[in-house]
This record gives structure tokens, C-alpha cells and sequence, in this order.
């Protein structure tokens, strides 16, 4: 009777078990570190500021901002909220992006068209960071306004929001679509 006890209790599992293992990250990239000093009636007080890109390389892609007192804890919590804000974006059988796609955040504007095989990532800056990360080969960007790292970085990641595949379009149409090159 023990015995079987033993056996119902290795059995159960940890119901947020399954959350990790979806969440599987497998690539990271540290896009800027940044000193910040706030300063007090004490005296200055001096923290990081860390902004991280996460990704799969598979078309899973998000971006991350923490503060903290050292670059090690900035760069846990920016890791986390970068897990926290991942978006699943379509790719083409080319690993480009299936249209040409603005993004805006504030004051920067990103421009992103696919490319044919074998063109690379043009690209420069966060936007090439975020690119890398998804896994994206082909394609060429233009950062129009603003140099802001961290504002480009989430100008691509709402501009990789606003991509949608011929399947979502036809399904909204009601048209059936069954030839595509898309992966699925």
C-alpha cells in the first residue's frame, strides 16, 4: 500500500512545469547597457539598465527592459520580461517575411521588406538584433527617424505584429487557400 502511495505522488506534477517548457529560449542577445544615476538628498544613487532581445529562432521574438543595482540581476529581470512579451511571427519557405511592413513607436519609424534568397540581413543596429533572433535570413530594414536603441527595437517588434499570412487574410475573406508557400 505504501508502494502505491509512493507511485501516485511521482506521478503528480507541478501544474506550472508545463509553462516553462514552453516558454524555451535558446538564443539572447544583449542590445544595450546603460549607467543610470538618480540622484538624491542622500547622494547619487547608480543602477543598470539593461534591454535584451530573446528569441527561439524559429519565429518567436521579444524584447526585454529591467533595471537593477548589477548588471547580473538587470540582465535576469530583462531576460524575463522579454520572455514575458514573446510574439510568434509568420515566416516565409525563404526565411524572409511575407510582406513589406512599417512599425512606429514614438518617434521611430522601421521599414521592413522581404528579400530574395541569399541577400542576407540588411540591417543595422537593434533592428539587426531582433531580426538575428527570430531566425529571419533574408530581408531588408530601414531605420527612419529616431536612433533610439530601445525604441527601434520595439518599433520591429510592432511592426512584426502588424504581419499577417495569406491563410489569416483568406480565412477573414472566406476564400479558400490551399497552395502557399508558407510554412505552416
Amino acid at each position: 500500500m505504501n508502494s502505491d502511495l509512493s507511485k501516485i505522488t511521482t506521478i503528480k506534477k507541478n501544474p506550472r512545469h508545463g509553462l516553462n517548457q514552453s516558454r524555451k529560449i535558446t538564443q539572447e542577445r544583449i542590445i544595450q547597457i546603460s549607467r543610470v544615476i538618480k540622484v538624491t538628498k542622500g547622494g547619487k544613487k547608480l543602477s543598470v539598465r539593461v534591454l535584451v532581445v530573446v528569441g527561439d529562432g524559429k519565429g518567436k521574438v521579444g524584447v526585454g527592459i529591467a533595471k537593477g543595482d548589477d548588471i547580473h540581476s538587470a540582465l535576469k529581470k530583462a531576460k524575463n520580461d522579454g520572455i514575458k512579451n514573446l510574439i510568434k511571427l509568420p515566416i516565409t519557405k525563404s526565411l524572409s517575411i511575407p510582406h513589406l511592413v512599417y512599425g512606429q513607436f514614438k518617434a521611430c519609424k522601421v521599414l521592413l521588406r522581404p528579400s530574395i534568397e541569399g541577400s542576407g540581413v540588411v540591417a543595422g543596429g537593434a533592428i539587426r538584433s531582433v531580426i538575428e533572433i527570430t531566425g529571419i535570413k533574408n530581408i531588408i530594414a530601414k531605420q527612419l527617424g529616431s536612433s533610439n536603441l530601445m525604441n527601434n527595437a520595439r518599433a520591429t517588434i510592432i511592426a512584426f505584429n502588424n504581419l499577417t499570412t495569406p491563410f489569416e487574410i483568406a480565412k477573414k475573406r472566406g476564400i479558400p487557400l490551399e497552395n502557399c508557400f508558407f510554412k505552416k
